[in-house]
């Protein structure tokens, strides 16, 4: 077992900190959307979900 985490402690590394990367931008987008924010450009002329979008916000 020791030897296989040795073999592979350079793609453990990088699982970890993909994983650590994608878990701050989840966690980015959760407290923005808690928050009110949203990535919406306001441009809803041209969105398909401009009827739904901003019926959170009321």
């Amino acid at each position: 077992m020791l030897s296989w985490f040795a073999q592979n402690i350079v793609t453990i590394i990088i699982i970890l900190f993909l994983a650590a990367v994608v878990s701050a931008i989840i966690l980015k987008l959760v407290n923005d959307r808690k928050k009110g924010k949203t990535s919406c450009g306001c441009n809803c002329a041209h969105c398909s979900m401009s009827g739904t979008c901003h019926e959170l916000k009321k």
